[in-house]
C-alpha cells in the first residue's frame, strides 16, 4: 500500500491528498463489501493518489458508487470532476448550495483566481473540470445514502460554509466533518491528545451556526472524527466532546477578538486580527504540551492564521452591513 494511504479501520482509508504540505488536507475513501465511496477529493493533482488507493486495494474504478465532498472549497473539492471522468458508476452527492458549482465551475474558479492569481492556481488547483448535471444530486438534511446497504446520514452543518454537509457513519461512530470541527494537525499531538482550532476562512463565517453544527455532531456521541485538516482525531466520546469543548472555547475568543479590532476593513485591522489569533493559539498550545519552538508552531499555523483573520474581518463586515 502507498505510504499516503492509512488505514483507519471500519473499511475507511485517509489518503494524504498532497496539497501544500504532507498531512495537511485528507479525502477519505470507504470500503464497503467490494463497493466504494470517495469523501472529499483534495484538488486535481490529488486525484492519481485517490485512484491509486483503490488500485491499492484491488478495487476497480467501476466500484464506486459515491463522491461526496463536504463542502465545495477546493481544498475539498477541487478535483471532484476530474476524478468522476475515471469513475463511470459514481454519482455526485453535494450540498444543495455547491451542486450548481461543481456542474459548472466557473464561478468557483473565476473567484479562487481573484484571490490567488492564474499561476498560484493552476500550481494548487489546476483547471476546474464540471461534473455532467445527470450524474449529480444535491442532498437533503437528514438524507441516508447506501453503501453496499451502509447508512450515511448527510446532515445539514454551516457556520464554516452555508454548503457544507457532514456525513454520520453509524458502523464506525464517526462523522467525516470537512471543516466543521475544525482543523487538527498531528504535529501538535502529545500525550494529552489531540489538539483542534476552528476555521472562520472567508466568506462564510457565522459562529452562531458553527455552535449549532456542532452541536448537532456531538450530540450523535460521536467516538471520532474524520477530519479533512488532517485526518482522525478521537478515540472516545469524552475524546470528542473535550475537543468539542475546545473548539467552542476558541469560537468564542476569536468573536471577542473580532469586536475589539479598530472599526472598518483596513491594513491595521487585519494585523490587530492575527496578532490576537497568535494570543489565543499559542498559549494554548503550550498548556497541550507542545513541544515545537514558537516559530515551528508559527509555521504551521501561518495560512490559518491568516485566512482566519480574513474570515473574521469579512464578518465584521458583514455585520456592519446588515446594522
Amino acid at each position: 500500500m502507498h505510504d499516503f494511504v492509512q488505514p483507519l479501520g471500519h473499511g475507511i482509508y485517509a489518503i494524504d491528498t498532497g496539497f501544500q504540505r504532507p498531512q495537511f488536507d485528507a479525502a477519505y475513501l470507504m470500503v464497503e463489501a467490494g463497493r466504494a465511496a470517495f469523501i472529499d477529493t483534495g484538488t486535481n493533482h490529488a486525484v492519481p493518489r485517490l485512484l491509486a488507493a483503490l488500485g491499492d486495494l484491488g478495487l476497480s474504478p467501476e466500484a464506486v458508487d459515491w463522491v461526496i465532498p463536504t463542502h465545495v472549497h477546493l481544498d475539498h473539492a477541487g478535483g471532484v470532476g476530474q476524478l468522476m471522468q475515471s469513475l463511470p458508476q459514481a454519482r455526485l452527492v453535494v450540498h444543495p448550495r455547491g451542486l450548481r458549482h461543481l456542474i459548472d465551475p466557473t464561478a468557483l474558479y473565476m473567484g479562487a483566481k481573484a484571490v490567488y492569481g492564474e499561476a498560484e492556481m493552476q500550481r494548487s488547483y489546476g483547471r476546474l473540470v464540471p461534473v455532467p448535471a445527470e450524474r449529480s444530486q444535491a442532498s437533503s438534511d437528514g438524507e441516508t445514502l447506501h453503501l453496499a446497504g451502509r447508512p450515511l446520514l448527510l446532515l445539514d452543518t454551516p457556520g464554516h460554509a452555508r454548503h457544507h454537509h457532514c456525513i454520520w457513519d453509524a458502523h464506525s461512530r464517526g462523522c467525516f466533518t470537512g471543516d466543521t470541527f475544525g482543523l487538527s494537525y498531528r504535529e501538535f499531538d502529545t500525550p494529552q491528545g489531540a489538539w483542534a482550532l476552528p476555521t472562520s476562512t472567508p466568506v462564510q463565517f457565522e459562529p452562531e451556526a458553527l455552535r449549532a453544527s456542532m452541536d448537532r455532531l456531538l450530540a450523535l456521541q460521536p467516538t471520532q472524527m474524520f477530519l479533512t485538516h488532517y485526518s482522525r482525531v478521537g478515540g472516545s466520546v469524552a475524546e470528542v466532546q473535550r475537543l468539542g469543548q475546545l473548539l467552542r472555547e476558541q469560537i468564542d475568543e476569536m468573536v471577542a477578538l473580532a469586536h475589539a479590532a479598530p472599526f472598518g476593513a483596513s491594513p491595521e485591522r487585519h494585523a490587530f486580527l492575527k496578532t490576537g489569533l497568535e494570543a489565543i493559539y499559542l498559549p494554548r498550545l503550550h498548556a497541550h504540551g507542545c513541544t515545537q519552538s514558537l516559530v515551528a508552531q508559527l509555521g504551521l499555523l501561518e495560512m490559518d492564521i491568516e485566512l482566519n483573520a480574513q474570515g473574521l474581518g469579512v464578518y465584521l463586515d458583514k455585520r456592519a452591513a446588515a446594522a
